[in-house]
């Protein structure tokens, strides 16, 4: 194992433009710096006030304009070695506040004073949010969050496992081919629960473990579990944290159909709704159940997964209806970056 943890060394990288986080992070920061100069500047409060919205005349245009490029360029300076990418970004910020600084007076109307000092602000908010950025990643890396996610693994194997043999074990003999096909299923899904799961992974991957999850439990509980597919409308190069579906239709059966004698369907649903992926899975809800403190253990462990992939743009909400209990998650459509 510590060679394992070695390899997860963190690689510096430019934070994602296209994030929703980041650009309300920026724009945050942005805001934040501009009322801290605004306060050493003003002597009073109604100063303060004035130099506040002299600042803000200029520094709001440049950082949307600076969001708004940044977006588009946002795949090259992924792609871009870090040092590369920080001088670019750098030298696109001097570019842009320099063109604004020009064009101010006839457009604004006001003199803004020495470039040069313009220059030095920019330098330092850049660098400013730079550093934080990268900072966040040092914290968010996979160094230190692989533990939370081999917490989720090493709860999702052991009654999963015992089970599972049990039902394998009773189909050897009657049913063979449908018992190595089981293994076979066994061996894929734990294998996928043991490999590096620290990057996104195709959807259409996801969902084939699932079902292979599925049909194990299939084994064991027969007619009383029922599923329902519903991935017509499914982008399947869409990509998504891995094994994050998967716990949810375990806490599905465990929760949903174990407690129950007669059959219950367990609902997968899937599509693409304004660039974003929304996965909806309902199960039977049995309100005198008495694991509900697990279920909520799984579901914050992959909301925090969600929330470390996606920042602010991913969600889980969890709903109990009368009968049913609907978990509906949201991420972005992100397909693989292209080499």
């Amino acid at each position: 194992m510590p060679g394992s943890i070695n390899q997860n060394t963190y690689t510096k990288a430019l934070p994602n433009f296209r994030n929703l986080g980041v650009l309300l992070r920026i724009l945050v920061i942005g805001s934040v710096m501009s009322v801290g100069a605004a306060l050493v500047k003003g002597g009073s409060l109604a100063e303060a006030w004035q130099q506040f919205l002299g600042i803000s005349a200029f520094v709001q245009p440049a950082v949307m304009l600076s969001l708004v490029l940044l977006v588009m360029l946002n795949g090259l300076l992924r792609r871009a070695p870090y040092a590369a990418g920080v001088a670019f970004v750098m030298v696109l910020e001097l570019v842009l506040v320099t063109a604004l600084h020009t064009l101010s007076r006839p457009l604004l109307g006001m003199e803004l004073g020495a470039l040069e000092r313009y220059w030095l602000l920019t330098l330092l908010v850049t660098a400013t949010l730079l550093v934080y950025f990268d900072l966040r990643g040092r914290a968010l890396s996979p160094a230190l969050t692989e533990a939370r996610l081999q917490a989720l693994q090493a709860r999702i194997r052991p009654h999963f496992l015992f089970n599972s043999i049990n039902a394998v074990l009773s189909l050897i003999r009657q049913e063979p081919q449908r018992a190595e096909r089981a293994l076979e299923d066994m061996a894929d899904l734990f294998r996928v629960l043991m490999a590096d799961n620290r990057q996104l992974a195709p959807l259409q991957r996801e969902i084939e473990l699932c079902r292979e999850y599925l049909n194990l439990e299939q084994l064991r509980l027969g007619e009383r579990l029922q599923v329902e597919w519903h991935v017509d409308k499914m982008p399947q190069d869409a990509m998504v944290p891995p094994l994050v579906l998967q716990p949810l239709l375990e806490n599905a059966v465990y929760h949903g159909i174990e407690p129950r004698l007669s059959p219950g369907v367990v609902s997968i649903n899937i599509y693409l709704a304004r660039g974003e992926v929304h996965v909806v899975l309902r199960n039977p809800y049995e309100p005198a159940g008495n694991h509900h403190g697990g279920n909520k253990m799984a579901l914050a462990n992959i909301r925090e997964r969600l929330q470390l992939h996606f920042d602010a743009e991913a969600s889980l909400a969890a709903r109990v209806g009368e009968d049913a209990y609907q978990v509906h998650i949201v991420m972005p459509y992100q397909k693989a970056l292209a080499a």
